[in-house]
């Protein structure tokens, strides 16, 4: 037996809450919403979300342990709200519902309360946003003004589509979200992630449309999450595709990437796009990507730290979201259009500083390269004299090169490329490139990343078999490669590599030493170094954004060994982004 489906509306914490609100899609599928509005008739605009974490599964149910760890450290999230419709990655009704806003949560198809096949970030799920837009811009209560504003899923697929142009799409906030699906998400470097296989067996499987009476009920509405029938688990695994096998049929950036990406001349939209220096398997190349390739003319990119879902929460997130919806939505005359374009909070050992910046990368950049010499495992800011050599095998902890202490501070903001020479005793070899500070007593410096506790200050990889470069699209600080074709490695012959490090920012203290870690694994530290209720594996400084899957990886090809070549014709440097200061 299922539920009554009829929409259910109250009045509750000083708003009229409307329950399971059926939006009919075009080809016959009804989608379902909640919608929160304020108790004054009247026409607001409108913040939506489209995503597949069950719009009635509270933040502290279903994520307890980020949401008790954020509380206690972010009082201002929970102040001046019960907190009671909190949900994950998407904004509280009860601090955006009284400053004149309807607030919608759309589960996305084959999701909670929405039926259909579950096909993440399909062209399929991209009209089912831009028609979930359409039709809340037309509802009795819009104004007809649309925003969009959530982290990661909910951030990703605005990003897609924005390139749509919806008509009634006035300006969208994505927060903490990949937008490239082959590059930012699902193969970096080309090398397949682990994250969506452990991520959907973690955080969307039990709320699957259809899981029912196993699943948890809103506490809210009373009604099920993922109901309102239960379906069995054969007909739950015919409801859905799965995007860690789809992945691995598509060993190149193909059409089906392709569909599941931006197009960047068309996302013409105004928006704000926020991104984590310590989220490098996922949340910052896609926002700074979208902020330097959209063709938009009012965008603004604004990045900073902590973990991937506190800010977006806290009362420094809330005011720029505000301001800026404000601006483009309300038509309040707020002075955001003075905000200066790039916002950075700048890390330091111990704590972070708030510069504004007008471009990224930041001008003032001062473009310097440091030497890898294989001779002594040195990092240096001139040429080694000589040639040499250094092997290492890939399944191990590899080599690491650093430089001598820093003989001043040194700011490193913005993106950081690797130009390596190397030879592979097999016909492919995967580049693990980890940059890490240490300070004079040898202790390794680390941050709280997006997710993993300690992360390292800056990670990059490539398999060496997808090296071609696209040379229209390539920066001497950030290479792009094509990744649409395998060019295997003859055993033993050296290959120029470009590797590209996602971006990042410390000021570097004096006497610090900076380091360079190649593997051909992940980096990953002994020991647990923390551990979160929704990831599979423990933290050890990659957090979930590691690369083990023996489908992608047969250790025949990649478990080898590597000749890193150094000085003589083979200059092998990093470039880094050095700020000056002061």
């Amino acid at each position: 037996m299922g539920e009554d489906m009829r929409e259910k509306s109250i009045v509750a914490d000083g708003m009229r809450i409307d329950w399971d609100v059926p939006v009919p899609m075009g080809d016959g599928v009804t989608l379902r919403a909640d919608v929160f509005r304020p108790l004054k008739e009247g026409h607001y605009p409108v913040l939506l979300t489209y995503g597949p974490y069950g719009k009635g599964l509270p933040f502290q149910a279903g994520y307890k342990d980020q949401w008790d760890a954020m509380v206690s450290q972010h009082p201002d999230v929970t102040a001046g709200s019960t907190n009671k419709y909190q949900n994950w990655e998407v904004v509280d009704p009860e601090k955006w519902v009284p400053d004149g806003y309807v607030c919608v949560r759309v589960d996305s198809r084959g999701a909670g309360r929405s039926p259909g096949l579950m096909d993440f970030f399909s062209p399929r799920e991209t009209q089912d946003l831009y028609e979930c837009i359409e039709w809340a811009a037309v509802q009795p209560w819009s104004t007809g003004k649309v925003g969009l504003n959530g982290i990661s899923y909910y951030a990703m697929n605005q990003w897609m589509v924005a390139a749509k142009q919806p008509p009634h799409l006035t300006a969208i906030c994505p927060w903490e979200g990949a937008a490239d699906m082959y590059r930012d998400a699902t193969r970096h470097g080309g090398i397949v992630s682990d994250f969506w296989g452990n991520w959907f067996r973690t955080q969307v499987v039990m709320v699957q449309h259809g899981y029912g009476e196993r699943g948890e009920r809103d506490p809210n509405s009373g009604l099920l999450v993922a109901g309102p029938e239960t379906l069995s688990e054969e007909e739950l695994a015919r409801n859905r595709v799965g995007l860690e096998e789809q992945v691995l049929e598509h060993p190149l950036d193909d059409e089906f990437f392709r569909g599941r990406s931006p197009d960047w001349s068309k996302v013409t939209v105004p928006f704000l796009s926020a991104a984590n220096w310590g989220g490098q398997g996922l949340h910052p190349r896609g926002n700074i990507e979208g902020f330097v390739r959209a063709a938009s003319g009012e965008k603004w990119l604004e990045v900073h730290g902590l973990e991937h879902w506190t800010h977006f929460y806290t009362d420094y997130g809330l005011s720029l979201q505000k301001r800026f919806f404000d601006y483009y939505l309300k038509g309040i005359q707020n002075g955001w259009e003075k905000q200066p374009r790039v916002l950075v909070q700048v890390r330091r050992v111990d704590g972070f500083e708030e510069r504004h910046e007008t471009d990224w990368p930041l001008p003032s950049t001062q473009w310097t390269r440091v030497f890898l010499d294989a001779a002594d495992r040195s990092l240096g800011f001139s040429a080694p004299e000589g040639a040499a050599e250094l092997r290492y095998p890939a399944i191990g902890d590899g080599v690491t090169f650093r430089s001598k202490p820093l003989e001043r501070e040194t700011e490193i903001t913005g993106p950081v490329a690797l130009k390596l020479f190397l030879a592979s005793s097999t016909a492919n070899a995967d580049i693990f490139a980890t940059l890490r500070v240490f300070d004079p007593a040898g202790n390794e410096v680390d941050f709280q990343g997006a997710l993993d506790p300690h992360t390292p200050i800056g990670q990059g990889w490539l398999r060496a078999s997808h090296r071609r470069l696209d040379l229209d699209l390539t920066r001497p600080y950030r290479p792009y490669h094509t990744h649409d074709r395998e060019e295997p490695l003859a055993p033993g012959e050296v290959y120029e590599l470009d590797v590209e490090i996602l971006p990042t920012s410390l000021v570097v203290p004096k006497g610090y030493t900076i380091a360079l870690t190649l593997q051909g694994k992940d980096f990953e530290r002994e020991g647990d170094a923390g551990h979160l209720g929704t990831v599979v594996n423990p933290m050890r400084g990659s957090g979930p954004f590691t690369h083990t899957l023996p489908a992608d990886r047969p250790m025949d090809v990649f478990g080898g060994e590597h000749t890193v070549k150094t000085g003589g014709g083979n200059v092998s440097y990093l470039l880094l982004p050095v700020i000056p200061r002061g």
